[in-house]
């Protein structure tokens, strides 16, 4: 009987938490729908430069569906390459075949290599051939964990500090410690920029801690300035605490702030360039641009593969920066619902 009473207890509890029972039904599927979406998307179509290229080969590729050959001299090409608007070039260097691979993407490296492999063994009867490849951007030396290290390094930071800064934040309300601010003459801006100053000394300490230990102790591909890669986390640790900080507002609880994270932050990986954008649907391409961590892993990723500086990914600085002021003043609106200035 004390079994039963403990049960329909909890039943009833859930029940009445509205929230909770959707989210055990729609999370679950959110995520499973995102991770299809994710992965049955079309065949990656490389975009390849040619140039004195065999007429065998490039009908070769043509056949294996390489809709996008453009003939371009080196200079060219190499000019496309830093611009990621191609993902390699092919031509021909004392008799034997020259491929320059982009190398920031190993998705597309991997899918425009054997587009070019199936070409020359299309070519010469199913004889391989061994080509020339070089990387524009790092080298056949990186591994799995290098090319897509600095999405994780932007993603583990956007998860943890959204995970601290909103249970923390949400602890003031439910201590009562935000409702004795409210009733004192502070003024909503003064509160919301006195926390996210507050937690962001501890944020902005953690990005510092994960992005050192990322690259002094593990050892991932950098290719520019630390303190460039730093800057990028530090604006991320930022926009995830405004985030959180904005959420919480909404939270009665540390079980219900948890709730966004399936819905919030488990999304963002799936378009932070983990995945080749360009094989999805265009609405999802449309929803990747919805997401800060879209903007923070590509600037990322700019730094620690290319070697370019903060100068070179301005625009993506720029939008993170504004998803963060819109949280911070969505945030002092917020704070209506618990009082009116």
């Amino acid at each position: 009987m004390n079994v039963m009473a403990v049960v329909k207890r909890i039943a009833q509890q859930f029940i009445r938490d509205k929230r909770s029972l959707a989210l055990l039904v729609i999370a679950p599927i959110l995520v499973i729908t995102l991770i299809w979406l994710v992965l049955d998307g079309n065949e990656y179509d490389p975009e390849i430069a040619i140039d004195d290229l065999p007429a065998p080969l490039e009908e070769s590729l043509q056949e294996e569906s390489v809709n996008n050959l453009k003939e371009m001299p080196e200079e060219e090409a190499k000019q496309e390459l830093q611009l990621s608007n191609m993902d390699a070039f092919l031509t021909t260097k004392d008799d034997a075949l020259y491929i320059l691979l982009e190398g920031s993407d190993a998705t597309a490296n991997s899918a425009t290599l054997q587009t070019i492999q199936a070409a020359i063994q299309m070519m010469n009867n199913g004889e391989e051939q061994e080509p020339v490849i070089e990387y524009y951007y790092g080298s056949d030396q990186l591994n799995l964990f290098d090319q897509v290290g600095s999405v994780l390094i932007g993603f583990f930071i956007f998860f943890f500090v959204f995970i601290i800064g909103g249970i923390s934040f949400l602890r003031e309300r439910t201590q009562g410690t935000l409702e004795k601010l409210l009733s004192t003459p502070i003024k909503r801006w003064e509160i919301v920029f006195g926390y996210l100053i507050g937690f962001g000394i501890f944020t902005i300490l953690q990005a510092l801690i994960i992005a050192s230990y990322s690259v002094y102790v593990l050892d991932i591909y950098m290719a520019g300035d630390f303190w460039q890669l730093l800057l990028v986390t530090f604006l991320l640790a930022i926009t995830a605490l405004s985030l959180a900080t904005l959420l919480s507002a909404f939270a009665n609880n540390e079980f219900q702030m948890m709730q966004f994270i399936p819905l919030v932050i488990i999304p963002q990986v799936f378009f932070s360039g983990m995945f080749p954008l360009e094989s999805l649907a265009e609405w999802l391409q449309i929803l990747s641009k919805l997401m800060p961590l879209t903007y923070g892993a590509n600037a990322m990723q700019a730094i620690m593969l290319k070697g370019q500086n903060i100068w070179d990914v301005w625009q993506d600085i720029v939008i993170v920066f504004g998803f963060a002021a819109i949280f911070i003043v969505l945030n002092i609106f917020a704070l209506k619902k618990h009082r009116r200035l």
